[in-house]
């Protein structure tokens, strides 16, 4: 069950975003309309092409890659975390479920990162705005800290682990189409990262009962991280502190922008002392 290599290069993703970039520029000078739509998807191609291409530049030597995984290997036996090891060997014996892991891994996590931002500009377009910062800012950080290059737990020797990807031809670091796909940034998590900010968009839009459903969506992207040993529990762990330190710091500037709002606009101060104004 060989990975259908359909995933774009940055540089096919940045043409993609400067086009539709452009585009939204010359309709609303144009015909002065402004086409929120096409700039969304430009600066969305825009982040996917940067974390494409920021795979390629790293602050350290890949030399000390592996090193540095050894040391969260460590660390996760000092924190009594279960053994990558063990939870893999009780998938091995299906190999089905292990492909079908493989390809979870490979091509599902930006396809539906996009579906659930075009949901919610469509539908809960009130919402949209934080998440898509929640994305952009996560996405941020955790590329300035994968600059620091960290072996994933399939390349590290004495583990046990068997690289899923490599044993059933479907890794797409041994495919040369324009991918830059990089082997030695597992931490943070990008996958779990972007599944836990998927879950918190669906659960705090909606209003269904199927919406606590959407929790499953990042425990299950950190079960097939482990199975397929591209990254350590701590990866995933790392990304779920950094969105929630994401989402506080946003929560955050957002009291302190109204309350500056509200010392300059004295129409949102309270007319006379202990009288509560109401909203008109």
């Amino acid at each position: 069950m060989a990975v259908p290599h359909f995933m774009l290069s940055w540089q096919d993703a940045m043409a993609i975003a400067v086009c539709l970039a452009v585009a939204a520029a010359v309709i609303r000078v144009r015909w002065g309309r402004r086409i929120g739509v096409t700039a969304e998807a430009a600066l969305l191609f825009g982040l996917y092409g940067l974390w494409q291409f920021a795979g390629s530049f790293t602050v350290m030597s890949q030399a000390g890659a592996v090193s540095r995984g050894r040391w969260l290997w460590h660390l996760e036996h000092i924190l009594h975390l279960p053994s990558e090891t063990s939870v893999q060997r009780l998938f091995l014996p299906h190999p089905v479920l292990v492909q079908a892991f493989n390809l979870y891994y490979d091509i599902l996590h930006f396809p539906v990162l996009g579906a659930c931002l075009i949901w919610l500009y469509v539908r809960h377009r009130d919402c949209y705005p934080a998440i898509r910062n929640t994305v952009a800012l996560f996405t941020g950080a955790s590329l300035l800290i994968q600059l620091i290059p960290v072996a994933p737990p399939r390349l590290l020797p004495g583990t046990g682990l068997v690289d899923t990807a490599a044993r059933y031809g479907q890794s797409v670091y041994s495919w040369h189409g324009g991918f830059n796909a990089d082997e030695f940034s597992a931490m943070p998590s990008v996958h779990v990262g972007w599944a836990l900010i998927v879950a918190v968009a669906v659960i705090t839009a909606s209003r269904r009962r199927w919406r606590w459903l959407a929790a499953g969506y990042p425990a299950l992207t950190m079960l097939v991280v482990v199975v397929t040993a591209n990254h350590y529990w701590l990866d995933g762990i790392v990304a779920g502190l950094l969105v929630a330190l994401v989402l506080m710091a946003q929560r955050l500037f957002r009291a302190l922008w109204r309350g500056r709002t509200r010392d300059r606009d004295p129409e949102l101060a309270d007319p006379v002392p202990g009288k509560v104004s109401m909203p008109t």
